[in-house]
């Protein structure tokens, strides 16, 4: 394996040392000890939804302090009273089925509750169902194709859908590849209609796929035109209101929109990340037994972000992303392949013994990039997501990565279950794909500072890091409340983090920031609070 005590001192500083290895949480200072060290993310209560996708996404309506929760597993909405967050308490569930097959997003303003729902045939139009804080239905709109996530603007006059479009195969008879889209929806008045929905889409594009490739926007669908490549998944809205990121995950790549034009102004590459420089190791094998973070020549990350908040410091707004990474695999059409399958040119692969299992052998990685002269071997190493949360500025340049410090802080406080898998607790099984897997991301400001909580979806947990400063975001605390040694999915406590949102003192029920994490696979929904002060010295679990 490795020497313990050494690793988590070189990844950590010998102050965070201690405290670590006597809990299953880090306070550890990166950076700023002085100002990192002063805050915690502390669990405070937890509402079960009853199983696997049972809870994926929330809202919160301050006037009632009610959450609003999607419930894949059984098509519903629920809505969950947290006026003591201690004891979150289930008062309605509304079915959705009359409105389509399930929800992917919900978001809440001025006690509309916004819900997205895609069709029963996910490749048909999907709608925007909307009802008020106690459940009651108010209207329902048609927007594109697979809406995976909603949002409100900061002054509640529009709402944004980032309709996904995911093809239902490539090649095939029965092949659909629906267009991607934004729809843009006036939510000024009372009542929304079908009129108020208005549609950002990407067809300007169509027929620059060669000149949009050349920049690095991944377009690679067979025989897709770039609207119909394009995938929003996610979006974040500038303080004003008046612009949209939206991450294109599968095509590694930004939209900017414009909001009240409801026009995509341009689509930005967000480039790759070389994980042969020092800062940006990984662990790429799920076979050799140890804790291996390391730096790998000709191996690259493709940020491929899922979540994406904005935040605003001295009056520029700032993009926060959690770098997930997600591959096509469809039938038709697969790119995700091992290292070890592939032909690798012998001239910048020199030593043969690369592509063992303890190297990078059992690495996923993709064959649609890396193969520059198409002559069947493969000169660079493309793997999915960089294992990371970066921030970007508003033109969508590159500002800052957390590297391999993703990696570093979960191999520290749970050294047992390196880079485990959310489905099934084992050490090291994800460090071949993708690693801890940040997905879910929320900014807020608290004691005159701005923070970011990454969730990372495999080995569960959020990690949050001090982002006053865009270009030196400085590590404050890893908490983790899932049970690695639960006999049974009930007795697991929180796994699988989907969704992240921040609540402000001035809005929550207790008068403290609260993070709630929304957990796919437990279907759990848990609730923190970040407070002032170290956190405490805990005997082990």
């Amino acid at each position: 394996m490795f020497r313990l005590k050494t690793f988590l001192a070189r990844c950590l500083g010998t102050v965070a040392l201690g405290a670590l290895l006597l809990g299953g949480s880090v306070a550890a200072p990166i950076g700023d000890t002085a100002q990192a060290a002063n805050f915690r993310l502390e669990f405070v209560g937890r509402h079960s939804g009853g199983g696997e996708t049972a809870a994926e996404i929330a809202a919160y309506d301050r006037v009632t302090q009610r959450l609003f929760i999607t419930n894949a597993r059984d098509n519903k909405l629920m809505i969950v009273s947290i006026a003591d967050p201690a004891n979150p308490v289930e008062i309605a569930a509304i079915d959705l089925s009359p409105y389509g097959g399930g929800p992917n997003s919900v978001a809440v303003s001025r006690r509309k509750i916004a819900v997205a729902v895609e069709a029963n045939v996910k490749t048909d139009p999907g709608s925007v169902v909307f009802f008020d804080a106690d459940g009651k239905f108010r209207s329902k709109v048609t927007v594109g194709a697979l809406p995976d996530m909603v949002t409100f603007t900061p002054d509640g006059n529009w709402l944004l859908v980032a309709n996904e479009g995911e093809p239902n195969s490539y090649n095939q008879p029965d092949s659909v590849d629906p267009e991607g889209s934004v729809s843009i929806i006036n939510t000024s008045h009372t009542t929304v209609n079908q009129s108020d929905v208005r549609s950002a889409h990407f067809r300007r594009f169509n027929g620059q796929e060669a000149e949009l490739r050349a920049q690095g926007i991944r377009i690679f669908g067979p025989n897709a035109t770039a609207a119909q490549d394009f995938e929003p998944e996610y979006v974040a809205v500038s303080a004003d209101s008046k612009t949209a990121w939206v991450t294109l995950q599968e095509n590694n790549a930004l939209a900017i929109v414009d909001i009240e034009r409801a026009v995509v102004k341009r689509v930005v590459p967000l480039g790759y990340k070389n994980h042969g420089r020092a800062g940006n190791e990984l662990d790429a094998s799920d076979r050799d037994g140890a804790i291996n973070i390391r730096r790998w020549r000709n191996v690259f990350g493709m940020y491929m972000p899922d979540a994406i908040a904005s935040y605003e410091v001295d009056g520029q707004t700032y993009l926060v992303t959690a770098n997930e990474g997600d591959a096509r695999d469809y039938t038709g059409f697969a790119e995700e392949a091992r290292v070890k399958d592939l032909t690798l040119d012998p001239l910048v692969f020199t030593n043969p013994k690369v592509q063992d299992d303890n190297r990078l052998g059992r690495l996923t990685v993709t064959t649609a990039n890396g193969d520059d002269n198409k002559d069947g071997s493969f000169e660079k190493l493309y793997a999915f997501g960089a294992r990371s949360f970066s921030i970007w500025n508003a033109r969508g340049k590159l500002v800052y990565d957390s590297g391999a410090e993703l990696e570093k802080i979960t191999a520290a406080a749970f050294p047992d279950f390196f880079n485990s898998d959310h489905a099934e607790t084992s050490f090291d099984n994800r460090s071949d794909n993708k690693g801890p897997e940040p997905e879910g991301v929320a900014v807020g400001k608290a004691f005159n500072r701005n923070f970011a909580f990454i969730g990372m979806e495999r080995i569960g947990g959020v990690a949050t890091f001090d982002v006053s400063d865009p270009k030196a975001p400085v590590f404050v605390d890893y908490v983790n409340t899932r049970n690695f040694g639960a006999a049974s999915p009930a007795e697991a406590g929180d796994v699988g983090p989907e969704g992240m949102m921040f609540i402000r003192a001035n809005q929550s029920p207790t008068g403290e920031p609260l993070v709630v994490v929304t957990n796919e696979i437990s279907g759990t929904t848990a609730i923190y609070a970040l407070r002032r002060g170290k956190r405490p010295e805990v005997a082990a679990r």
